[in-house]
């Protein structure tokens, strides 16, 4: 395409976060010309988002920083179907009650990265369910869903690949990319909204929103997808021995936050300063030409930055406090994450290790002591029945957890 106009595709493009587009030269036209409204859906099928959602997140926060308004959509109404994109089995169905309390605690994640208001440029966050539950079934249908042939839809990789894998497909499920679809279009009769941006795999979803638009309503409505992050050996991005890397401190400590991205491959530093903190190109430039030992310094500031922005100043200013301890300290570092329990009581290693953020679930806890994940006071835990006993303890009534050489909490007794 010829060269980019809106500082909005520039920036985007700069920083690695284009992957595929509807129709680029027309969307950057009209973000030359003045700002346009774009979203992005997050489904509330947990309490925290994690780095998964991340590249997602920051997009909306680029379109913000260009001057223009973004939308972040929750999805009260789809997560009650189900994205079968990317996925090999059907989505536990959650109740109202649980999808709402997911959308509470996942509200003040967003907060950290975008700033909300009722300007022509803040952010603001919509609910899919407003429209969705009082759709009737067949009104729905009749509007909406001759739109869509069975034919296309058996085309795109979130039905394609289910079926090839011999894997099975709800009803319920196949629904979704028409819900989606109709959320494009009801978004942009409520807010104006022309762009729907997403991860490589919702362009399938996100054409059909464009499609539907065109057919229902003569509507200019534009897509846009980033790249699926991987690792430099290939890994998928946001998963570690522990799970994923939930983006809330409930569910993990901003040390261990900034722990994960300190952890970062040599080969990787340079993308990810440029996806995931606001440091400029220049510096980036610099920074990513570190080597050997120098560039543990780079880790360390996209450790800070990142962390920074999930989590605020002082908190990631904790942390690298906290990780200088642990490793150029002693190992004394006092503001590790911590469980606290009774003298005297011997609590499982599996609640200890939910407490203090390594695991979400005991599902994820057994997991991680049977890869061998899991160490206590230097020594792996094998057992999923173990207990901290007082035998543990160090003069100080303290026990050390770890999970491979960068990720520590303690067990305190008190």
């Amino acid at each position: 395409m010829t060269k980019l106009k809106s500082g909005f595709l520039q920036l985007l493009s700069e920083r690695g976060y284009i992957h595929q587009g509807t129709d680029l030269e027309a969307l950057d036209k009209k973000a030359s010309e003045g700002i346009i409204t774009g979203y992005i859906g997050f489904d509330a099928t947990a309490d925290s988002l994690h780095v998964g959602n991340l590249v997602g997140i920051m997009l909306l926060r680029r379109m913000q920083q260009t001057g223009h308004r973004p939308i972040v959509l929750m999805g009260g109404g789809t997560t009650k179907v189900g994205d079968p994109s990317g996925k090999d089995d059907t989505r536990q169905l959650l109740t109202d009650a649980q999808i709402s309390a997911n959308i509470a605690s996942i509200k003040t994640t967003f907060g950290n990265f975008l700033n909300f208001g009722s300007g022509s440029k803040d952010a603001f966050m919509a609910n899919n369910a407003e429209w969705l539950d009082t759709l009737g079934y067949i009104p729905f249908l009749r509007e909406v869903g001759r739109h869509f042939t069975i034919n296309r839809m058996l085309t795109f990789d979130s039905v394609k690949l289910r079926l090839e894998r011999e894997q099975p497909l709800t009803f319920l499920e196949f629904n979704y990319m028409i819900m989606q679809g109709y959320d494009f279009v009801e978004l942009n009769k409520r807010y104006g909204c022309t762009l729907q941006m997403g991860g490589s795999d919702q362009w399938g979803n996100i054409v059909n929103g464009v499609e539907l638009g065109r057919r229902m309503r003569e509507l200019e409505l534009f897509g846009l997808t980033s790249p699926l992050i991987t690792t430099a050996s290939g890994a998928k991005m946001g998963k570690t021995a522990a799970g994923a890397v939930w983006l809330k401190e409930e569910r993990l400590k901003p040390y261990d936050y900034w722990q994960f991205w300190r952890n970062t491959e040599d080969a990787d530093v340079g993308r990810f300063l440029k996806l995931f903190t606001d440091i400029s190109l220049d510096e980036i430039s610099r920074l990513e030409k570190l080597k050997d030992a120098e560039i543990n310094e780079a880790k360390k500031i996209l450790a800070f930055e990142a962390t920074k922005l999930a989590h605020g100043e002082t908190a990631a200013k904790a942390a690298a406090e906290t990780a200088r301890e642990m490793f150029e300290g002693g190992g004394k570092a006092t503001n590790l994450p911590t469980f606290e329990f009774p003298k005297g009581s011997s609590p499982a290693i599996i609640d200890t290790i939910i407490a203090v953020g390594f695991a979400a679930s005991r599902g994820e806890a057994k997991r991680l002591i049977e890869q061998g994940g899991l160490k206590l006071n230097d020594q792996p835990v094998t057992s999923l029945t173990a207990t901290i006993s007082s035998t543990d303890l160090d003069g100080t009534g303290v026990a050390r957890l770890s999970v491979g050489k960068k990720r520590h909490a303690l067990a305190k007794a008190v």
